[in-house]
């Protein structure tokens, strides 16, 4: 019967398959990898393989701490109702002060 849509959900799949096809993806990653290639040193797509899989490993570990880091923070601040009352607080001032400078502003 096909996949269910969830909103708010985005699966695994639906974000490589994103990544698969755009293609900014592709002219941002391949721009910048060919001013690392030598030809004297060997194979092109074999020095392109192991540098993609280097930039591809660092990466993968770069984000996963990242998300680790995210996930240990939102549990601490979670358990802080203090920290939610600042947060709620400051955003309400954020946004009325906004709102009052878009309100004094002047067309343009």
């Amino acid at each position: 019967m096909g996949k269910r849509l969830e909103l708010g959900v985005i699966h695994e799949e639906d974000i490589t398959l994103i990544n698969l096809l755009n293609p900014k993806i592709a002219v941002m990653y391949l721009s910048p990898l060919p001013q690392f290639i030598n030809p004297a040193n060997g194979s092109i797509l074999g020095q392109a393989l192991v540098l993609g899989t280097m930039q591809i490993v660092i990466s993968v570990f770069v984000n996963a701490m990242i998300a680790v880091s995210a996930a240990t923070i939102a549990v601490f601040l979670m358990h802080r109702s203090t920290f939610a009352l600042v947060q709620r607080w400051v955003m309400d001032t954020v946004l009325a002060g906004l709102a009052v400078k878009m309100a004094t502003e002047a067309p343009r």
